[in-house]
């Protein structure tokens, strides 16, 4: 999942979806992030965030947040 992300590389994963970007809704979070061919487990994290739209430190805590509370399946 997202721990399989050191946090150095969640956040450059992350930069590359906000270049240009200071807030994204979570439908063009997730556009960018398939495009990017990020894996599976990150956008299991980000079809988790509520609808709206987010800043990238806010997805970055979302994610790791996700991480933390889910079990590895």
């Amino acid at each position: 999942m997202a721990g399989e992300l050191s946090g150095e590389d969640l956040e450059t994963r992350l930069d590359a979806l906000f270049i240009g970007e200071e807030r994204l809704s979570v439908a063009e979070i997730r556009r960018r992030a398939v495009a990017e061919d990020m894996s599976p487990g990150l956008l299991l994290c980000i079809d988790a965030l509520p609808e709206g739209e987010y800043a990238q430190d806010e997805v970055l805590d979302a994610v790791r947040t996700h991480a933390e509370t889910t079990p590895p399946s």
